[in-house]
């Protein structure tokens, strides 16, 4: 049924570039319903079941993510690609831990013989990835973006990951976005602090 809503949103021009929703409001919605700061804003909880709740949405967002080309991409200003990439990573993984919930951890979804993040199930510019292919290959491609702090906005649904941010990244508000996701993750004192004598500092292990 997900591949059909998308082959007719793909058909029906929502791939053209002039038709493509930058604000991302339909992620955005998601966002602002279901997800929510906590430990005064350091980190985020994700409402699993109302996004299972909210599913058809959901699709409808990742049909227009998947229905925009390669060469229309390209086309787009380099602030606009980012937050494209970035919220795609972002709404695949939650489409992921939807499609096997209720699990505890991203990684129950694993095997011995491949991590979830190498499964390729995400239709995007024109092939089919994983969620390591997306991040390493096309966020985190040398020369393309060259921006750290997408560390801190690539939201992996583990423990260890950065928060999901309530709202979709937008190109207009990317920097800021950014700044405050880098702000909040080094204001975490779970993740880094300094040692009971003060003396060291310890730092999560994303900063490797």
């Amino acid at each position: 049924m997900r591949m059909l809503l998308w082959a007719l949103l793909a058909l029906s021009g929502l791939a053209q570039a002039d038709s493509f929703d930058h604000r991302h409001k339909g992620w955005n919605s998601l966002l602002e319903r279901h997800v929510h700061w906590v430990r005064e804003g350091v980190a985020s909880e994700v409402d699993y079941p109302a996004f299972a709740r909210d599913r058809q949405a959901l699709d409808t967002y990742l049909a227009q993510l998947s229905a925009v080309s390669r060469a229309e991409f390209n086309g787009w200003a380099r602030d606009q690609r980012l937050a494209f990439l970035i919220n795609a990573y972002n709404a695949f993984t939650v489409q992921l831990i939807l499609d096997h919930y209720p699990i505890a951890s991203i990684k129950d979804i694993g095997s011995l013989f491949g991590s979830p993040w190498k499964r390729r199930f995400i239709p995007l510019l024109g092939q089919t990835l994983s969620l390591d292919d997306l991040e390493h290959g096309l966020i985190r491609q040398p020369g393309a973006y060259d921006e750290p702090r997408i560390h801190f906005v690539v939201n992996c649904a583990s423990v260890g990951c950065p928060a999901l941010r309530p709202e979709a990244l937008v190109a207009e508000q990317l920097e800021g976005q950014l700044e405050d996701s880098l702000r909040r993750f080094l204001g975490d004192r779970q993740r880094n602090r300094f040692d009971r004598q003060g003396k060291q500092l310890e730092v999560s292990r994303i900063f490797d």
